[in-house]
């Protein structure tokens, strides 16, 4: 592995990752994954929609000697705007096709179809039903009231042309590339397995792009999946844990993820986060001897900074995060919710 530049990795094989910024964000940047094809370089996510971003990876096409303009496709591993922000503009500029999972795809669909304001009563409302105070839930009903609805990223997002099929190989001549559905941090959440030789002889079954589902020191946000016209109780945590499995099951030489940096051992890392998060359920099931709303549990739970310095927005992140364990213990029937209380409780079985 040698670096091409200040913001490029090649990492042989027709394979290269361009650290692309986002702005604001303590992750730093997306890796973005070029993968070389018969008809010209494919891309593995695109990186968010700001300028510098947008400078950095045509920077760092241009070091590889190519541009955006011989871009032939993007393949799209979710639908999160730091992964598929620039998708639209690099469409624009090349002529490209966008590929991504039937159900981000619908998240796209559904995002962009949504009335001004929607978003903001759901969430108003689900925080208040999981015991929200009002005090957190009053700016969300100010900024509703004003009409002045700020822009929120991911609103816009580019509607994909073709769909990443479950097992099946993609359309990329000279290249063995299939979609392996991961749901988990997303609904359509795909890794990417290269089923070819490692480059450099690695022990293994070929590489893969894993994007947010398996990273090398981060365990990936894991919430509830938002769509406020379905009901469907879904088990997001439940989801990620069978796809982390799923990906152990592979043996890949070596993981590609789409951010921090490339890692062999990737069933190591597998059994970490499935012992994490056990480790992490029965914690929660010392908490919940009292019972406790969502919003509690959150407020108790081992974060990586006190509940009192969390942002307003990371709280929101992080109340989802506790009620997706909260429908594992329930799934699994190592908790239940109390009748009666309002907003819910729910309490250790």
């Amino acid at each position: 592995m040698t670096t091409a530049g200040p913001q490029v990795t090649e990492h042989g094989g027709g394979v290269w990752g361009i650290q692309v910024p986002i702005p604001d964000n303590p992750l730093g940047h997306t890796l973005v994954h070029v993968l070389d094809t018969d008809r010209g370089p494919v891309l593995i996510d695109t990186g968010w929609d700001d300028p510098a971003s947008w400078d950095e990876l045509s920077g760092g096409l241009a070091a590889l000697g190519t541009s955006v303009a011989d871009v032939h496709g993007v393949v799209i591993t979710h639908h999160h705007p730091d992964h598929h922000g620039l998708s639209e503009r690099v469409r624009e500029e090349s002529g490209a096709w966008i590929a991504m999972h039937a159900a981000d795809a619908d998240v796209v669909r559904r995002t962009r179809a949504a009335e001004p304001g929607t978003w903001l009563d759901y969430l108003a409302h689900k925080l208040a039903a999981v015991g929200a105070p009002d005090e957190h839930t009053a700016p969300l009903r100010a900024a509703r009231a004003s009409g002045r609805l700020r822009t929120m990223p991911g609103l816009s997002s580019a509607l994909p042309d073709r769909e990443i099929v479950p097992g099946e190989l993609l359309d990329l001549p000279g290249r063995r590339l299939r979609g392996i559905w991961t749901p988990g941090h997303t609904p359509g959440h795909v890794c990417l397995h290269l089923e070819e030789e490692h480059p450099a002889q690695l022990p293994g079954n070929g590489r893969l792009f894993s994007g947010d589902h398996l990273l090398p020191g981060i365990t990936p946000h894991i919430g509830l999946y938002e769509d406020p016209d379905d009901a469907t109780v879904t088990d997001p945590l439940g989801d990620y844990l069978d796809s982390l499995e799923r990906i152990g099951r592979l043996g890949v030489a070596e993981v590609l993820p789409a951010h921090q940096h490339a890692f062999a051992d990737a069933g190591g890392r597998v059994r970490e986060l499935l012992d994490h998060h056990e480790e992490r359920l029965t914690g929660l099931l010392g908490l919940l001897a009292v019972p406790l709303t969502p919003w509690q549990l959150a407020e108790r739970m081992e974060w990586n900074r006190p509940w009192e310095q969390i942002p307003y927005g990371s709280r929101n992140i992080a109340v989802s995060e506790a009620e997706a364990h909260l429908r594992r213990l329930v799934k699994l029937g190592r908790a239940e919710a109390v009748p009666g209380t309002e907003p819910v409780a729910y309490r250790a079985v």
